[in-house]
This record gives C-alpha cells, structure tokens and sequence, in this order.
C-alpha cells in the first residue's frame, strides 16, 4: 500500500491502549473497556477494509469475504497469512494464527498447576489482560467483514501463547 508503521509502534500504541482503557477510564468496568477496544478495532477494520478492497470487484459469497480476510487483509496487517481456516459451513468460521504477532511478546506464566493463591490470582490477572488485547483484533475482523457487507460476532481464544483462534460468527 506504500505507508508503513513499524511494528514496534503498533505494539507500543495496543499495550498503552489496552492499559489506558482498563486502568485508567474503565478502571472498574472492564466489559465497558472491552467493548471500547473492540469499538476502536471495529472503525481500524472497517476503514483499511474500504482501502484495500478499493479497487476489488464485490465478493460473491461469504466464504469468499473470508478468504480474502485470511489471506490478502491479514498479509497487508501482519505481513503473513492465516494459518489456518475451518468452518462449519452453517455461518462459523475459525482463522487459526499459530503465531499471532500482537501476543508474541507476552509472558507465558509456567507456575505449577497448585501455585499459591497469589500466584493464582496474578496468573488470572495476567489471562485477563492477554483477552483485553484480543478486543482490538475481534474489532478489526468484525469492522472488515462488515465493510464487506457481512454482519458477525467475532471473538477470540489463546488457549496457547503465542497462538491465537478468531471465531466469526455470521448473522442471519
């Protein structure tokens, strides 16, 4: 497309972000800080959609839509394809990046399964805030897809750092 951010900005601007909206304007109402994220992500989406579809005939069906998602969007996002794609053929679809780049430099906490109390406690502290970087991305998706004509619920799963799942849902 020709302007380029640096990675290291956009990962600086999510975690300031991220870190803004829950400590800071929604210190007690993460959900609402939740839904400003993704709000945010949404407006990202369905702009750089617009952009890069700017000169692309309509797609014809949805499964098209997601393709176009998982492989030419997301290139233009993160300079890599999706790495994996699933669906149900009923309206749900799973993109699988097994590297997701907005995660990579998270920690991963290895503290044994009957860890104290404490350490359970920041180890959900630190599960909480993995998700709260999810809003932003389910944001994007759910704001492509709907520049694209395709209404949806997005949302996302780290059951394995640093791989991520995105789960588009499609509404009837």
């Amino acid at each position: 497309m020709g302007r380029e951010v640096s990675e290291s900005c956009i990962d600086s601007l999510l975690t300031v972000m991220v870190s803004t909206y829950c400590n800071r304007f929604y210190a007690n109402k993460p959900e609402l800080a939740a839904r400003r994220i993704e709000a945010i992500g949404y407006q990202v989406g369905h702009q750089l959609s617009e952009r890069y579809t700017m000169e692309r005939p309509r797609f014809s069906d949805h499964l098209e839509a997601i393709k176009f998602i998982c492989k030419d969007f997301w290139f233009e996002l993160f300079k890599k394809q999706i790495d994996n794609l699933k669906t149900n053929h009923r309206g749900t679809f799973v993109l699988q990046d097994n590297r997701f780049c907005w995660l990579t430099r998270m920690s991963i906490d290895q503290s044994p399964e009957n860890g104290t109390s404490e350490e359970l406690s920041i180890m959900a502290d630190n599960k909480a805030m993995q998700s709260m970087h999810l809003y932003f991305p389910c944001g994007i998706i759910r704001g492509a897809l709907s520049n694209l004509g395709i209404p949806c619920a997005v949302s996302a799963d780290i059951s394995n750092l640093p791989a991520c799942s995105f789960v588009i849902r499609i509404k009837a």
